[in-house]
C-alpha cells in the first residue's frame, strides 16, 4: 500500500527543547499539539485518531504508559488511541501507523504526538541505569550507546581513514546551524579545536560528539490529500515512508558477516522509502535531510547507509561542505540531535515538523532555498531499527 501523496501533513507543532524544568510531561505534549491544531484549523474534538509516542515511560516522570496520557490533557475522550515505543524511532512509528489508518479508510483526521521529559530525574535514574538493569544480560552491562557507536566509528578509521577531525566537523556543522533554530536546546557555535579537546566519553567519541539529554514534544495532524486543501492551502504531503526492524541486541554483535561500516536496517528502510517516492539518485533529488546524529560518526554512516554517496566517501561530502547550508544537500540544518538534543520519543516528529516547516518556507534563517523534497532518518537500539520518511511540497 503506497504512501505517495495518498496522506498531507496540514498541522505541524513543536516546543522548544532543552532542560525545560518549567514544563511537565503534558504541559510540553499540550503546547505541540494545539500548535499543529492552530495550524490545521481543527480543535480537539475534531481528532478522530491518535498515536503517542514515547519510547522511556518508566525514566523518571511515568508518563506515557498508554493513550490515556495524550486523551486527559486534550480531552481525547471516546476514540482510539495507540501508545507506541520503538527507541529512537518512536516518533516515526507514530507518524507511519497515523498514515496507515488513514489509508485503511477508518479515519479522515488523526494526530501523531511524540514527547519525552527526560531532565526531571537524577542521574542515577537514568537511561543507561535502566538499560543495565532491564536490557540484554550480557550486552547491556557494559556497553553504552556511546560505546556502541564507537566501534563503528573505529572501524571506520581503520577502513576508510576516517578521523577525529572528520568527527569534530560534524559537529561544528550542527552547532553553527542551530544558531538559527529557536527550538534548539543548544544554539551556539563550537570550533574543532573545542570538539577535540573536549572530555573523552567513549572514544574516539568526546562530549562534543554525543548529543545531549533533552526534553521536548513534537505532534502533526494528518489527513487524506483529498481533505487537505480545504484545511490548509499549505499543507506538505508524505511522499514515501520506510521501516525496518533488521537485527535483535544480540546481532550484529555475534554476526561474522557484519562489517561494523553502516546499518542494515537504514539500508532497508531507505530503499523502501525510495521506491515510494521514486527517487533514484538521492543526492541530486533530496533537496535537505534531517538525520539522527545521535553521536557524530552516525551522521557519515548515514551518508552512505543512504545512499548520499559510496562506502568510504561521507568525509569527502562532509569535508567539501556540500551537506551543510548552501550545499548540495544541506543534512541537519535545525542542528540535529547534537545541537536539538534528543528527547527519544519526539525526535522523529520534531524532524517532520522541521522538513514541513522547510517546505512551506516558513524556516527563517536556515531556509534551504527552493526546497521541494525532504528526507528524516532515524536510527535506533543497536542499530536495529530504522525509519526513512520523504515529504515533499503540495
Amino acid at each position: 500500500m503506497g504512501l505517495r501523496d495518498r496522506v498531507a501533513i496540514v498541522g505541524a507543532g513543536c516546543t522548544r527543547f532543552g532542560e525545560n524544568f518549567g514544563q511537565s510531561y503534558t504541559d510540553m505534549l499540550v503546547e505541540a499539539c494545539h500548535e499543529a491544531f492552530a495550524e490545521a484549523g481543527i480543535g480537539p474534538k475534531d481528532v478522530q485518531a491518535a498515536w503517542l509516542g514515547t519510547a522511556f515511560p518508566d525514566v523518571g516522570v511515568y508518563k506515557g504508559r498508554s493513550g490515556m496520557d495524550l486523551a486527559e490533557p486534550l480531552g481525547l475522550f471516546d476514540i482510539p488511541i495507540t501508545r507506541v515505543s520503538n527507541y529512537c524511532a518512536t516518533g516515526a512509528d507514530a507518524l507511519r501507523n497515523a498514515c496507515l489508518a488513514l489509508l485503511s479508510g477508518e479515519h479522515r483526521v488523526v494526530l501523531a504526538a511524540g514527547v519525552e521529559k527526560l531532565r526531571d530525574r537524577a542521574p542515577v535514574e537514568s537511561i543507561v541505569k535502566l538499560m543495565v538493569e532491564t536490557g540484554h544480560p550480557f550486552l547491556q552491562k557494559g556497553l553504552t550507546a556511546a560505546g556502541t557507536f564507537a566501534m563503528y566509528a573505529v572501524r571506520h578509521f581503520e577502513t576508510y581513514g576516517l578521523t577525529r577531525e572528520d568527527l569534530a566537523l560534524v559537529s561544528v556543522k550542527n552547532h553553527r546551524h542551530a544558531v538559527n533554530n529557536p527550538k534548539a536546546h543548544h544554539r551556539r557555535e563550537v570550533t574543532v579545536e573545542q570538539v577535540l579537546k573536549a572530555p573523552m566519553v567513549s572514544y574516539p567519541l568526546g562530549l562534543l560528539d554525543c548529543c545531549p539529554t533533552t526534553d521536548g514534544a513534537a505532534a502533526v495532524v494528518l489527513v487524506r490529500t483529498e481533505d487537505a486543501r480545504r484545511l490548509n492551502p499549505d499543507h506538505v504531503l508524505i511522499k514515501g515512508l520506510g521501516f525496518a526492524v533488521s537485527t535483535g541486541w544480540d546481532l550484529p554483535f555475534f554476526d561474522a558477516r557484519h562489517d561494523f561500516l553502516g546499518f542494515r536496517a537504514a539500508q532497508v528502510a531507505a530503499r523502501h522509502a525510495y521506491e515510494d517516492t521514486g527517487v533514484r539518485d538521492p543526492l541530486r533529488e533530496i533537496d535537505l535531510a534531517e538525520v539522527h546524529d545521535c553521536f557524530s560518526i552516525v551522521e557519515l554512516l548515514t551518508y552512505e547507509d543512504l545512499g548520499f554517496c559510496k562506502p568510504g566517501q561521507a568525509k569527502e561530502l562532509l569535508r567539501e561542505g556540500r551537506t551543510a547550508l548552501g550545499g548540495d544537500l544541506p543534512v541537519n540544518v535545525s542542528g540535529g540531535l547534537l545541537s536539538c538534543g534528543h528527547p527519544v520519543g519526539a525526535t522523529g516528529l520534531r524532524m517532520i515538523h522541521e522538513l514541513t516547516r522547510q517546505l512551506q518556507d516558513r524556516a527563517g534563517a536556515r531556509q534551504v532555498p527552493n526546497a521541494r523534497l525532504g528526507l528524516a532518518h532515524n536510527i535506533g537500539g543497536p542499530g536495529a531499527v530504522s525509519s526513512v520518511t520523504i515529504l515533499g511540497r503540495a
